[in-house]
C-alpha cells in the first residue's frame, strides 16, 4: 500500500457568481454574471460571452462520447467551488490534503479592477479553504502591478492563511533577477510561502485551446517551457541570494529535469569564463536543492528519480481537471509506484508535500 497520499498540485474552479461578493463594493455592478440558455451557460464579462469550460472539473465524470458537452455550472464536479464536497470527495479518493491553485483573477484592461481582483480571489480562496486549513491549502494569486504591490499581497494573503504564491514565469519587465523585482523574493522568504510556477500561467505561447493540432502540440510544450524560468533563478543568482526561497515546477512533469540539471552543469562549464555569473555552486545544486516538482502520470521521472532527486518530486490528482486520477487516486498510485521502494513512494506521495508546506495531518 501507498499510504496517506498529498495531491501537491489541485485546483479549484469557482463559481463566477463569487466575484459580486468578493470585488470592493465600487466594482460589484461590474462583476461577471451568469447567463443561462438552450446552448448551456455562460459568463458574460465586459461584453464577452465565455462558455463553461468543461475540462476544468470533469473529474470522475464520463467523457469517451460524451466530448465537451458538461456545460452547465451544475453538471461541473462541486468540490471545485464547495469545500465541504471537496472533502467527501478526498475521502473517496483517499487524500489527506491538496495545494490548490486555479480562479482568478479577472481578464480585465482596467488596471484598477484588474488589481482588486487579485485580493477577491485570494480572499475567496481563504475562506474556501478554512473549512479545513490543514486539507485544503490555497496559492495566492501575486498582482505584478508593481514588486512592492506583490510583496505586500503576498504577506497580506499569508496572513489570510494561504500557503504558496503564484509567480508568472517571468515579470511583466525586466527579469527575475533584476534587483527591482527582489522584494517578491524577500516576501517569500519571509512568509516561508513557496513560489508556484504552474504550466501555461505567463509563458509565450497562446494558441493551448486551439482545436486539433494545436492543442495537442502546446500539451507537450507546456512541459518543456518550464525550464526557462528555472534557469532564469538559477543562472540570475536568484536562488543563491535567496537560499531559503523554496520553488515549485507544478504540473510540468518531472522526466525531463534531470537532463536539464545535467546540462544546465554542462553550460555553466562550458561558458562561465565569459559570463562570469559568480555562482558558488555549480547550477543543479540550486535546483536539487530548492526546486521542487510535481507530476501525476510519469515512468521516466520515477524511473529517474533518484538522477534530480526522490526528496524534492511530490506527484499529484489535478483534481477536478479532466486529467485526474479521482476517483482513483490510490488504484492509480499503487499502479504507478509499482516496484519503488515504500520509504522513496512515501515521500513522492506524502512526505515531500508535507514538509514543503507544513502540512499537519494524520499519517494513516
Amino acid at each position: 500500500m501507498t499510504g496517506p497520499l498529498i495531491s501537491a498540485d489541485s485546483h479549484v474552479v469557482p463559481l463566477p457568481t463569487f466575484w459580486r461578493e468578493y470585488l470592493p463594493a465600487r466594482f460589484r455592478d461590474r462583476a461577471p454574471r451568469v447567463e443561462s440558455t438552450d446552448e448551456g451557460d455562460f459568463t458574460v464579462f465586459e461584453g464577452r460571452r465565455t462558455p463553461v469550460m468543461a475540462i476544468n472539473s470533469i473529474a470522475g465524470k464520463k467523457r469517451e462520447g460524451h466530448g465537451f458537452a458538461y456545460r452547465r455550472f451544475a453538471e461541473q464536479v462541486r468540490g471545485g467551488h464547495d469545500p465541504r464536497a471537496r472533502l467527501v470527495d478526498q475521502e473517496r479518493d483517499g487524500i489527506v490534503a491538496e495545494v490548490l491553485y486555479g480562479g482568478g483573477p479577472l481578464a480585465t484592461d482596467d488596471r484598477e479592477l484588474f488589481f482588486a481582483s487579485h485580493a477577491a480571489y485570494n480572499d475567496w480562496l481563504a475562506d474556501y479553504c478554512s473549512v479545513a486549513p490543514d486539507r485544503l491549502l490555497g496559492v495566492a494569486y501575486v498582482p505584478m502591478s508593481s514588486p512592492d504591490d506583490a510583496a505586500a499581497e503576498i504577506r497580506r494573503a499569508r496572513g489570510r492563511g494561504l500557503r504558496g504564491a503564484l509567480l508568472p514565469a517571468s515579470p511583466p519587465s525586466g527579469q527575475w533577477w533584476d534587483a527591482e523585482w527582489r522584494p517578491i523574493f524577500d516576501a517569500l522568504v519571509e512568509t516561508a510561502m513557496p513560489a508556484g510556477l504552474h504550466v501555461g500561467f505567463g509563458f509565450a505561447r497562446r494558441h493551448r485551446f486551439d482545436g486539433g493540432p494545436a492543442f495537442m502540440s502546446d500539451v507537450v510544450m507546456t512541459k518543456m517551457e518550464m525550464a526557462q524560468p528555472l534557469a532564469d533563478l538559477v543562472f540570475g543568482g536568484v536562488l543563491a541570494r535567496h537560499p531559503e526561497l523554496r520553488v515549485v515546477s507544478v504540473e510540468a512533469y518531472i522526466g525531463w529535469l534531470p537532463f536539464v540539471a545535467e546540462y544546465m552543469d554542462h553550460a555553466y562549464r562550458v561558458h562561465r569564463w565569459w559570463n562570469e555569473l559568480g555562482l558558488a555552486e555549480e547550477p543543479s545544486a540550486y535546483l536539487r536543492r530548492q526546486v521542487y516538482a510535481t507530476f501525476i502520470d510519469d515512468p521516466v521521472g520515477v524511473r529517474e528519480r533518484h538522477t534530480f532527486g526522490v526528496d524534492q518530486l511530490m506527484w499529484s490528482t489535478d483534481y477536478p481537471h479532466g486529467e485526474s486520477t479521482f476517483p482513483e487516486s490510490r488504484a492509480f498510485a499503487e499502479r504507478a509506484f509499482a516496484g519503488v521502494p515504500a520509504d522513496e513512494t512515501r515521500k513522492m506521495v506524502f512526505d515531500n508535500a508535507r514538509r514543503l508546506y507544513g502540512i499537519s495531518v494524520a499519517e494513516a
